[in-house]
């Protein structure tokens, strides 16, 4: 069984080698990971990934933030190019936890009439900075997320290989080919990391509303999120924004405690560390 894992990425350098880190000691076999248009450390941190040979970089230099499509392109590659069975549409900022197991474990032992895993996607909230990681500050997560207008947050899926896939902007569904059943159990839920430092926040949502606004084809109603804080972000009201959101009280009845992370790669770090 081949687990392949696709990431889209802008200027992800506090983040990148977490995530793949975890996800290839989970089991990911080779991750596809298309930059669009870093000017960070990302593509430097990607390159010493790319040189084990688990990683494949396409560089996407247009800036309409086409999710749908560069994602398909992604997915697509993965069945035909790397002949996966199984395909991960994740992000930067997610970092997929099965119950039980590994993801490869988990993955092997679903019903051949199984195509579609729904994950469930929990967001962990920001914490006072300091000079540590994030995931050793961020243990904390909400009981229940929701989106900006109340509603639950949207899960995402990895789905069984096909060339003919067709991901949907947003990553939280897929057309095309019949791939059977979907799974929506609780077999892997997702732990979020969407606001880790207000560099970070700021930097993303400055640029990704921006390509939003320049993509002319896709609805307004598609990346409603992105587009709502960008507008705060341009009326100067994204730093007050990201000062509520921060937790000074993590015994809130709102909020669970949760080190699992943050143990994971704890023990990651420790293994990797010379002797």
């Amino acid at each position: 069984m081949k687990l392949v894992m696709t990431l889209l990425v802008r200027d992800e350098q506090d983040i990148i080698a977490d995530n793949l880190d975890f996800h290839l000691a989970q089991g990911v076999d080779e991750a596809i990971v298309t930059d669009n248009g870093s000017e960070d450390a990302t593509l430097d941190i990607l390159a010493r990934y790319e040189a084990r040979g688990v990683v494949r970089v396409i560089h996407e230099p247009s800036d309409d933030y086409s999710q749908g499509k560069w994602v398909t392109r992604m997915a697509r590659m993965a069945a035909s190019d790397l002949d996966a069975d199984w395909v991960i549409n994740g992000d930067a900022d997610e970092f997929w936890w099965p119950r039980s197991g590994t993801l490869t474990s988990t993955f092997e032992s679903l019903d051949d009439n199984v195509g579609v895993v729904i994950a469930r996607r929990t967001n962990f909230v920001p914490q006072p900075e300091d000079d540590q990681p994030f995931w050793e500050r961020m243990t904390t997560r909400e009981r229940e997320s929701l989106n900006p207008v109340g509603k639950p947050l949207p899960p995402k899926l990895a789905h069984r290989a096909h060339p003919e896939i067709e991901v949907v902007q947003g990553n939280h569904r897929v057309r095309g080919p019949e791939l059977g059943e979907r799974l929506d159990d609780g077999t892997v839920e997702i732990l979020h990391f969407p606001m880790r430092s207000y560099a970070q926040f700021e930097n993303k949502i400055a640029k990704g509303g921006a390509a939003y606004a320049r993509n002319r084809e896709l609805p307004e109603n598609v990346g409603r999120t992105w587009r709502r804080l960008y507008e705060v972000w341009q009326r100067g009201e994204l730093p007050q924004h990201y000062a509520e959101s921060i937790v000074s009280d993590p015994a809130r009845e709102d909020l669970l405690t949760d080190t699992r992370l943050r143990d994971y790669l704890r023990e990651l770090r420790l293994k990797a560390a010379p002797e």
